[in-house]
């Protein structure tokens, strides 16, 4: 029994170890394989560590520049400037788009109206409806990507608070 157990062991820890190869075929496409080949080349592989408690924390290097608490703090209230300012640019820019629909929406512009003329020799107006759903659908989709802007602007400012 324990010689069995003594084979298994080593059957597996041959193949942990197993080489890997490398081979670049006349049309360019690589291989790779356990098994070696004509013309392919032997990897050295650094050993794969599966144990997640010996992986190296996320460490800042020691000659990595470091930033006082002071000044972080300025630059983290510079930042929050910036993106309140936009946010205001940003919902006043949604305002203006959602008054422009609500002004366009009701009229058919010059290019969405054209005139023909009857069989009686009456003018009549007819519209390019879809002319006019083209234009509408430019404003909201004006409002909707500032809509957008201003979620993500106020995402980034929830992350200050």
């Amino acid at each position: 029994m324990r010689t069995l157990i003594a084979m298994v062991l080593m059957l597996a820890a041959a193949h942990a170890g197993a080489e890997i190869y490398k081979h670049v075929d006349e049309d360019g496409r690589i291989t790779y394989s356990n098994i070696p080949s004509k013309g392919a080349q032997k990897l050295n592989l650094e050993p794969f560590n599966t144990d997640p408690s010996s992986k190296p924390k996320n460490q800042t290097p020691d000659n990595f520049p470091k930033v006082d608490a002071e000044t972080q703090k300025g630059r983290d209230y510079k930042r929050r400037q910036v993106l309140e300012d936009e946010l205001a640019q940003e919902m006043k820019a949604l305002d203006e788009a959602k008054k422009a629909l609500a002004d366009g929406e009701g009229v058919s512009l010059g290019d969405e109206a054209f005139t023909v003329t009857g069989k009686d020799g009456k003018k009549i107006i007819r519209h390019n409806y879809q002319r006019y759903l083209d234009r509408v659908q430019k404003l909201k989709d004006d409002i909707a990507s500032h809509e957008k802007n201003v979620a993500a602007l106020q995402q980034e400012l929830d992350g200050f608070r």
